[in-house]
């Protein structure tokens, strides 16, 4: 009997069909991967095309990549960094490092009847079309899906204490804008200071990769804690300035 009927003592192949069953996918997702060369060529014998165990290996891997958030371009120049002699664990961890989401914001489900209790009439087709325009929510059939538990219990917070839901968002709008400045600011820091050596040409040198990882992952809270940090002296200063000009107003 032939090899490719997987003899005892040999190594195990697959038919396509065989190997997408096995690694828990459709037959044309793999022949897409094979499109997009996430996966090497086949050993071919005739008509028929036989992978390996180290094709099913890929597989897996590019699912766990894909389930951690890496699209199919970040998957495959990280391949294709392995293949050109780099750690692609190293690779990975540093991709995962970067990519993390830094805020351990909770998304939180509303239904209609509960969102109609907690904004009454100032629910409105506006008010949740800003929300939606700010990506900060979701819209189904039976409510919102909001991506910050705390921001949704601050908004309620606020029009509690009488401050109208436009208002609220209208200083949600613009808080978000300075926060993507000051995160644009960090992100510049650490793209100029820590990663140049991956906008070159060069594979990483040895252990690199792991180094900037160890780095990343001590540097992210860091910023968030300057931020943080810089926000309450900042609106320390403004609250104090705006009670004095009051005060003079008065006088």
């Amino acid at each position: 009997m032939a090899q490719t009927e997987n003899e005892p003592g040999q190594p195990r192949e697959y038919r396509v069909e065989e190997l997408a069953e096995a690694a828990g996918i459709t037959t044309r997702t793999l022949r897409f991967y094979r499109e997009r060369k996430l996966l090497p060529p086949p050993r071919k014998q005739g008509r028929i095309a036989w992978y390996g165990e180290s094709h099913l290996t890929r597989l897996r891997v590019i699912a766990e990549l894909l389930d951690r958030g890496h699209t199919l371009g970040g998957i495959a120049e990280l391949i294709g960094a392995g293949e050109s002699g780099q750690d692609v664990a190293e690779l990975i961890g540093l991709a995962d490092a970067i990519t993390s989401p830094l805020s351990d914001e909770t998304p939180v489900s509303l239904g209609w009847d509960e969102l109609a209790a907690a904004f009454g009439d100032q629910l409105t087709e506006a008010n949740t079309a800003k929300s939606l325009a700010q990506g900060y929510i979701t819209v189904t059939e039976d409510g919102i899906t909001h991506v910050s538990r705390r921001l949704m219990d601050a908004t309620v917070a606020l029009i509690a204490e009488g401050i109208p839901l436009a208002a609220v968002l209208d200083a949600s709008r613009e808080a978000q804008e300075y926060a993507d400045a000051v995160a644009e600011v960090f992100v510049g820091l650490i793209r100029d200071q820590l990663l140049g050596a991956l906008r070159g040409d060069e594979p990483l040198p040895p252990g690199e990769a792991a180094h900037l990882t160890e780095q990343l992952h001590r540097i992210r809270p860091l910023a968030r804690t300057v931020a943080d940090a810089q926000f309450g002296l900042a609106l320390d200063r403004r609250v104090r300035a705006e009670y004095e000009g009051l005060l003079q107003r008065r006088h």
